[in-house]
């Protein structure tokens, strides 16, 4: 049987929100390392990364562990971008395997099922839990720094894109639930 044009289109999300799933996954280990060497206030330069590896990659490998488990942890404004930034990614890889069932479902010829409603109320649950950790790491700066300016960062434009976001599958999930029941009616009616 001939795929369908959605299902094409379909295959080819599929792929993508893989692919992005797999840069998420890969990028979530580094978080820590690139905050501190990027927002440490005692300003790492590259040559003290390239001093972690100075005899071997063993010893580095040794260095670079210590760095993640202690010195990321130190100061309050890495660790808050630090715990901001990989609760977000792995509310994100949530997102994105809730995307890849509905994606799997539409690839089988069966979109209207419960198992959709389910996954996309799940992928809205993630995105409030990013919401509310964005407005959580905005109040936090504006407190930190003293300043007002936090508010015109990303992390404020986080909050209410993520809430359209969940509301917006919420409606979908809701919709899909409908669905679903509305064919195994029709379903046991033949």
């Amino acid at each position: 049987m001939e795929a369908s044009g959605v299902q094409k289109i379909a295959r080819v999300l599929n792929s993508l929100v893989a692919i992005t799933l797999l840069c998420n996954l890969i990028a979530l280990p580094l978080v820590p390392g690139i905050v501190y060497f990027r927002f440490a206030q005692k300003g790492v330069p590259f040559s003290s990364l390239q001093a972690t590896f100075a005899y071997d990659v063993d010893d580095g490998l040794g260095n670079l562990l210590s760095i993640y488990l202690r010195d990321v942890w130190a100061e309050p404004y890495t660790l808050t971008l630090t715990l901001f930034l990989l609760f977000s990614g792995i509310c994100t890889a949530v997102i994105l395997q809730q995307g890849r069932r509905v994606l799997a479902t539409i690839l089988q010829g069966t979109p209207f099922s419960l198992e959709n409603a389910a996954a996309l109320h799940r992928a809205a649950v993630a995105s409030f839990i990013i919401a509310v950790a964005a407005l959580v790491r905005v109040i936090f700066s504006v407190c930190f720094f003293h300043s007002l300016l936090p508010i015109l960062t990303y992390n404020a434009l986080f909050v209410p894109i993520f809430s359209m976001f969940g509301l917006l599958c919420l409606v979908m999930s809701a919709l899909f639930r409908q669905a679903a029941e509305m064919k195994a009616e029709q379903d046991l009616t033949i």
